[in-house]
């Protein structure tokens, strides 16, 4: 095996890089800003995409694809969403290569091949998407749409991580249309719900649903709704957003339909997504400085067994046990990997699982077999126990039930614990440099004074939370009244 990680305390940037490419998760590929996501992690996106594609499901949506390239012309159509995106945009403005003449055995961009309209590679799908919609609808019969796809989507970024910040990502957008403002905005509320339940209930990452400021909103949108997660160096990452997009992207597009009473009136307007930023979010929440830490539920493995042994006859007895134990498992939805590997001592592979977070380890050796037991460690805790084989499948199935509930509970903890309400400037710098996390202070709600916050302090407001009572006070930083508090910190 390759040396220890770098660990969180000595360099939590190089550790989260460290471990993203260890654990064989995802590597840095031939194109600046892209990733190769290997097996592993892909593994590991697959159960999150499945899991949010049954609660898109569950909630009348219905998925489909729309294309790659956006028209010029229609992107710039919605005038916000066209600035908000612009200096990320990728540009297709030809079609053909030909041979260079004056380099023998390159290519060269056909001049004689340039592009009608130019093609912007997508950045998100609004423009596409309503364009779309505008054959689509004419009565309020064809209302609502509730559509969700699954796609990849480009910004070129400057500065990429792997999983948090690509040039290239995967993602799933929603895109929905309805008859009343009421109806899209009972929409955009109800699927930011969804991503906190799935944070929550599958991914064990505790959130704070809010919603953004007017500088922080989706370009294009009227209200943005987010969950808001902390990272266990104190920063916060944005898990999920969904955007209220009232009639603007009707109005640009001219989606119009005939209302009950007959007349003209545009559509109401939600999108929403996750990427695989999740994925950076599950990392930096739970793993330690030997590997991942994974929950069961997101486990592509969430038990391996290892036998140890010293000769054929060994392994043989070792493998039918093995077996049995794996069937059980199996039978009652556990997902179970045997590592009889000839390749690899058990040092090496025990070394393996820890930094890829499989939640339960089974060790088998002879004198197992002897005693009708097996070692049983847990991840999360690095603990171990002696289990007889008669109560080895029911005390998995609660030990990964705990485990579950634990990695929510650690999380949960540090994140209420690296809540600090200020009410000075002083103590809000202050609590940046000693302590990090999300910083409950009051704002004057005016957009100067939250830009010169972050001009100062790189700290930004990350949400309004949702269950944030009225709350009279002073601005932080402006001295100006305020109504209530809202969520600072320095964020992904």
């Amino acid at each position: 095996m390759s040396k220890k990680l770098t660990t969180r305390a000595e360099d939590y940037s190089k550790w989260y890089n460290e471990l993203v490419v260890k654990a064989d998760l995802a590597e840095n590929s031939a194109v600046r800003g892209c990733m190769v996501i290997k097996p592993y992690g892909y593994a590991i996106w697959e159960k999150m995409q499945a899991e949010l594609d049954r609660m898109f499901k569950e909630t009348g949506h219905q998925n489909a694809y729309f294309p790659l390239f956006v028209p010029k012309s229609l992107f710039e159509a919605e005038e916000k969403n066209a600035e908000g995106f612009a200096k990320e945009c990728a540009i297709v403005t030809h079609y053909r290569l030909q041979a260079d003449p004056d380099k023998p055995g390159k290519l060269r961009v056909d001049p004689e091949a340039k592009l009608e309209e130019e093609l912007i590679v997508r950045p998100t799908s609004e423009a596409i998407i309503w364009n779309t919609y505008r054959n689509w609808i004419q009565s309020y019969r064809d209302l609502p749409i509730l559509i969700n796809q699954w796609a990849n989507v480009v910004r070129w970024e400057m500065r990429t991580r792997l999983f948090l910040r690509t040039a290239e990502f995967l993602w799933q957008e929603g895109h929905t249309a309805h008859e009343t403002k009421a109806e899209a905005i009972t929409e955009a509320k109800l699927m930011n719900n969804v991503y906190a339940t799935f944070a929550e209930n599958f991914m064990a990452i505790p959130v704070i649903q809010g919603v953004k400021t007017e500088s922080e909103r989706f370009a294009g949108a009227e209200e943005t709704f987010c969950i808001e997660a902390l990272m266990q160096d104190g920063k916060a990452l944005q898990a999920g957003t969904s955007h209220f997009l009232g009639q603007n992207f009707a109005k640009a597009f001219d989606v119009k339909f005939a209302n009950k009473e007959g007349k003209q009136d545009y559509v109401w307007a939600t999108s929403w997504g996750v990427s695989t930023r999740l994925m950076g979010a599950l990392i930096m929440t739970h793993s330690d400085d030997f590997g991942l830490v994974l929950p069961p539920s997101l486990a592509p493995n969430q038990v391996v067994i290892v036998p140890i042994y010293k000769n054929e006859a060994d392994l043989e007895a070792i493998s039918k046990v093995a077996h049995t134990i794996a069937s059980d498992l199996k039978k009652k939805g556990i997902s179970v990997k045997y590592d009889d590997r000839d390749t690899q001592r058990p040092g090496a592979k025990f070394a393996q699982h820890e930094l890829q977070g499989v939640p339960l380890r089974i060790a088998i050796g002879p004198k197992d077999l002897e005693n009708g037991t097996v070692e049983l460690a847990r991840r999360d805790t690095l603990t171990k126990d002696i289990v007889s084989l008669d109560s080895l499948i029911p005390t998995i199935e609660g030990l990964l039930k705990d485990i579950q509930q634990a990695l929510f509970d650690k999380a949960l903890l540090y994140r209420d614990t690296h809540i600090t309400e200020v009410n000075t400037f002083e103590e809000f710098k202050a609590v940046l440099e000693t302590k990090a996390g999300f910083i409950s202070a009051h704002w004057d709600g005016t957009n100067e004074t939250e830009a010169k916050i972050k001009e100062l302090t790189k700290a930004t407001i990350r949400c309004i939370p949702l269950e944030t009572s009225n709350e009279e006070g002073v601005c932080v930083f402006s001295g100006l009244p305020s109504k209530r508090r809202v969520l600072f910190a320095k964020a992904y």
